[in-house]
């Protein structure tokens, strides 16, 4: 039997997942194949496209190889566009005159970038984001640009705004609606989506039509809007949204929607018989699918159609769950509640840790037809189970969205879901799946991945996916893995090791070495933390850029309405009444919120991006340093006066403070460490409730560690007593190394303590009596932490092209005006959202 010739146009994600498919049944050898694709790279991953900014490259990027494509026996053709279709004699030409008979076609052309008709589009420097060449032009234009705008305030918006600020480019957001992302959030969400993206340095400019684009005076552009107001920009980036690539089949013929895309049926035909289409320029039921997770069913649904199997295109869920410049938003179903009359809605806004949760309820309260997320994802699994298994709610559906210590309902166990349940929307990957995959010998999250496909798509399920495998292996009795996430088949434990070992100092080296994919929001900060924890480098460095978190991203703690919070170093407590002085001028020359700290320091509240760099500045000239309040790293030396003042005192604890501030300062760990030292057994200092507790002794000083209080509150164990001060202190050093070396991510010494093997014992074995031969390697790791300090804040200062992201304001230094005051208590405090609609102009909401 001669072989049918199967031409597949398009290798993005969904035409290569069809080859893929193909690739593994049965009727593989039925066909010829030829794949024509475009670009000059293969099939590439293009929802982690904004990597290639953070130190990918285009192999990292690379969904398979040409060596690959040959294994499968298909012929792959880069750089070959189809410019037309013969129906009739099923023949297409390419663009070099080349002519292909078909006896099959796959239509996988994917979409291409809505660029608004505004005057001036075409300018150079006005680019679009949809391709690496696209990248690559960025990246050139950016080279000699100082501001970048994005057109367009949706998802690839965002994805393109954060392109930008990794290059380093003061930027700004323009968006035609009332808010950001308006498919998927509220005017409530909307608002503190806004928010927190603009305390990321990006400016939010909504309600804005661009009428023209012409000269700029001190940039390259000007865009002018629909009130006259300007905006200057050397780099402008289309993200507008996508329209499908049906261009071939409008000409040849094929039924095309009123709005673009080639119709479709339940079995991904077109009107002809003999052509299918999927992915973003097929139209299903008047449709168009913009996620991978649908191109992947029509995938496997028009494979099902050619091999004559049982399957057909259903529909999909347009459910999502993003990070957007390092912001949550999770959008699940009918989120808005428009769908269904009598739907119940439930709201959770928490203003301080800048949260909004909404749900939508049947009219009778039993289903959930709907969920919106912003700020935190954590709930989008329990979530989405409800709604895609369709469970009966709580009573109180509420609870689903209330924090535990407001009554939320705990998390959906894994034995709660059915086998039925899907976890991997992409793939149509369901729990049963997953747990006969592990029945079938499956023996870790890297197997069971690769044997179901199970987040490779769009990543979101990554966390539920692990979570299933845990549980059933240890259902049956096998070993869990502890493997710190699905790119990194190691511990941090381990990943410290090798970090350390192999000398490595950036995440590119050490996932290339031990590492796949591009990384997540997991191993990132993860890795961040230990590379800093090993060789205490700048955190703002090139190599470190996209890993941080937002607070170590801008040297300061992000508070709820957008401003952040400065905190500098007070070692022991202790201030002159000079330093005392310059505080207070400072808060009073920006007007700050000032308060002291629990920890014995000054907070000062309120300060905008644009305002860091020049408080800092202040500071540093009159000798403070940064404290570190930003970091996971030591935080505080709490003391009481001790022997010097106190009638009470055995020892000068002050003096102790001080030198242990000094000494461990900037020092980063998996969680952050608070110490302090009390002058005697009356404890004042509460050093039984810290990391790290010194208590002075008439013999010397007594040593606690793994105290803590918030949440989960810990006594402090007695490690040794009676130290010499020499002797607390190289205890100290080698305590503190150890629990950076062996502890989990965001692991504190309390919970590390109590989950380590030998608990106390064996730590007080390995740090007192040396008994893993490791104490002088520990000592000379603590040195080297000490020697490389810097202060972060004056390293900033020093360099222009760090200082570039604390802008506020794209061409404008200036404040953003959407923050807004109040007066209480003699001080300032953030508005709350009835002030801010009374205070903001209509025109700035």
């Amino acid at each position: 039997m001669s072989k049918q010739t199967l031409i597949v146009i398009g290798n993005g994600m969904v035409g290569h997942h069809f080859l893929e498919q193909l690739a593994d049944h049965p009727d593989r050898d039925c066909y010829e194949v030829i794949v024509l694709g475009e670009e000059r790279h293969a099939a590439y991953d293009r929802v982690h496209l904004s990597e290639y900014f953070q130190g990918s490259n285009a192999a990292d990027l690379a969904l398979g190889t040409t060596e690959q494509y040959a294994a499968w026996g298909v012929d792959l053709r880069l750089n070959a566009q189809a410019v037309s279709l013969d129906r009739d004699r099923q023949t297409l030409m390419l663009a070099d005159g080349t002519e292909l008979q078909w006896d099959q076609l796959v239509l996988a052309t994917g979409s291409y970038p809505f660029v608004p008709p505004i005057p001036g589009n075409d300018r150079e420097h006005c680019l679009v984001y949809r391709t690496l060449d696209d990248l690559d032009a960025i990246r050139q234009s950016a080279q000699d640009a100082t501001t970048g705008v994005v057109v367009g305030g949706g998802l690839l918006g965002l994805e393109a705004a954060n392109a930008l600020k990794g290059l380093d480019l003061d930027t700004a957001v323009v968006e035609f609606a009332p808010r950001l992302m308006p498919m998927q959030v509220d005017a409530e969400g909307g608002l503190l989506l806004r928010q927190k993206i603009e305390a990321l340095g990006v400016q939010v400019l909504t309600d804005r039509a661009t009428q023209r684009i012409e000269d700029g005076e001190a940039s390259r552009h000007r865009m002018v809007f629909q009130d006259d107001r300007v905006l200057e920009t050397d780099l402008i980036v289309f993200s507008a949204g996508i329209r499908p690539r049906d261009e071939l089949a409008r000409e040849a013929g094929l039924e095309v929607g009123e709005r673009g895309g080639v119709v479709i049926d339940d079995q991904c035909r077109t009107s002809d018989p003999s052509i299918l289409a999927i992915g973003e320029v097929a139209l299903w039921k008047n449709s168009i699918f913009g996620l991978v997770g649908p191109g992947y069913q029509m995938a496997k649904a028009a494979l099902a159609t050619l091999t004559g199997d049982n399957l057909a295109f259903a529909g999909a869920d347009m459910s999502t769950k993003l990070k957007l410049l390092g912001v949550d938003v999770g959008s699940i179903g009918d989120a808005h509640g428009d769908q269904k009359p009598g739907a119940k809605l439930y709201r959770y806004l928490d203003e301080v840790s800048q949260q909004y949760r909404k749900l939508v309820v049947s009219a009778d309260g039993r289903r959930l037809l709907g969920a919106m997320l912003v700020g935190d994802n954590s709930y989008y699994d329990t979530l989405m189970q409800y709604y895609s298994n369709d469970l009966d709610l709580p009573s109180k559906p509420e609870s689903l969205i209330l924090p535990a210590s407001e009554g939320g309902s705990p998390a959906l166990g894994i034995d709660a879901l059915p086998e039925t349940a899907t976890i991997c929307s992409c793939h149509n990957v369901s729990k049963g799946d997953i747990v006969q995959c592990i029945h079938d010998g499956k023996a870790s999250l890297g197997e069971v991945k690769d044997a179901t496909r199970a987040a490779s798509g769009c990543g979101g399920c990554a966390a539920q996916l692990k979570d299933v495998v845990d549980h059933e292996m240890a259902a049956l009795g096998m070993e869990v893995s502890n493997d710190i996430c699905e790119h990194f088949a190691y511990s941090r434990q381990e990943l410290e090791h090798l970090v350390r070992v192999e000398g490595i100092r950036d995440f590119h080296t050490l996932r290339e070495r031990y590492g796949k994919g591009l990384g997540c929001d997991i191993c990132k900060p993860a890795v961040a933390s230990i590379l800093a924890s090993v060789w205490n480098d700048y955190v703002l460095e090139d190599q470190h850029v996209g890993l941080q978190d937002t607070n170590d991203t801008f040297l300061a703690n992000m508070q709820k309405d957008g401003t952040f919070s400065v905190v500098p170093r007070v070692a022991g407590g202790e201030i002159t009444p000079d330093r005392l002085i310059v505080l207070g001028e400072v808060a009073r020359d920006f007007n700050l919120y000032t308060k002291i700290t629990g920890g014995q320091r000054i907070d000062l509240f309120g300060a905008k991006l644009n305002e860091l760099p020049v408080i800092w500045q202040r500071l540093v000239d009159a000798g403070f340093e940064t404290g570190h309040a930003y970091g996971k790293s030591v935080r505080t030396v709490k003391s009481c006066v001790g022997s010097t003042w106190c009638r009470y005192g055995v020892q000068d604890s002050v003096q102790l403070a001080i030198d242990l501030e000094n000494r461990y300062k900037g020092v980063r760990a998996p969680h952050k460490l608070k110490l302090a030292v009390s002058g005697c057994t009356r404890e004042c200092a509460e050093a039984q409730s810290k990391d790290v507790g010194v208590i002075a002794t008439e013999n010397g000083w007594n040593l606690f560690v793994a105290g803590n209080g918030g949440m989960r509150p810990r006594h402090a164990d007695l490690f040794a007593t009676d130290l010499d001060t020499q002797t607390l202190i190289r205890t100290i050093d080698r305590f503190l190394m150890f629990y950076i070396r062996t502890a989990d991510r965001l692991q504190r010494t309390a919970r590390w303590l109590e989950n380590l093997d030998g608990g106390l014992e064996y730590v007080q074995d390995v740090i007192l009596n040396d008994a893993l031969g490791i104490n002088k390697d520990l000592d000379q790791q603590m040195a080297r932490l000490i020697e490389h300090y810097q202060c972060e804040w004056k390293t900033t200062l020093e360099s222009p092209e760090r200082l570039k992201r604390f802008r506020q304001l794209i061409n404008d230094d200036s404040d953003d005006p959407n923050v807004v005051f109040v007066e209480e208590r003699g001080q300032i405090r953030p508005a709350n959202q009835q002030e801010r609609a009374k205070l903001i102009p209509a025109s700035n909401l």
